[in-house]
């Protein structure tokens, strides 16, 4: 499911761009480009908005002390999102009983947009599959879960998420695939008891 090299053309050049330009303004452009996917990403680990405040900030301080360094070897992106991840794991195996309050805040905050078609039965089952899934994914082991949640929701390419992971790609596929293959299981479970 990777994307295509002219996919990424138009971001590299965006990227250079913003790498040609002075340390201070660079930075500006990278926090307004990625600062939002950012957050939200470290987010799914940190599991509160003070902390993945604070570690969102971490990050963008280290990016700007280490742009220096950046050897473009993979996009910005995934380079940001390495950092960002790496800062997240490291919060957390300071922080690890925080790991609850993601899955719970995540479960209540989950919204299915309404269909205008849809009844407001259809809405409600809508709503408590997706939540359902929510838990579901935010209850596998984080080697799994970070994955799901790069590949998923944040749509990174498995070579995007194995340059972020510093992992190989043949790992990311193999990890995404077994956490599809949990997730199938738990929810298969899950349907089992309330329908059974």
């Amino acid at each position: 499911m990777g994307h295509s090299e002219a996919f990424h053309s138009p971001c590299r050049e965006i990227e250079q761009e913003i790498l040609n330009t002075a340390p201070t303004r660079a930075i500006e452009k990278i926090m307004d480009l990625y600062g939002d996917e950012i957050k939200r990403l470290i987010y799914t680990y940190v599991k509160n908005t003070a902390d993945t405040d604070d570690v969102t900030q971490e990050v963008f301080v280290t990016v700007y002390k280490k742009l220096d360094t950046f050897k473009g070897q993979s996009s910005l992106r995934s380079w940001i999102y390495s950092i960002a991840i790496n800062k997240a794991k490291d919060h957390l195996r300071s922080w690890q009983s925080r790991n609850k309050r993601l899955k719970d805040r995540l479960i209540q905050s989950a919204r299915v947009k309404k269909d205008t078609s849809d009844s407001p039965e259809d809405h409600t089952l809508k709503q408590s599959e997706f939540s359902s899934l929510l838990n579901q994914v935010m209850g596998l082991p984080i080697k799994y879960r970070e994955v799901i949640v790069l590949h998923y929701f944040k749509e990174l390419s498995t070579k995007e998420i194995a340059d972020a992971l510093s992992m190989k790609e043949v790992s990311v596929r193999t990890r995404l695939k077994r956490g599809r293959d949990k997730l199938k299981q738990l929810l298969s479970a899950e349907r089992g008891v309330t329908n059974g």
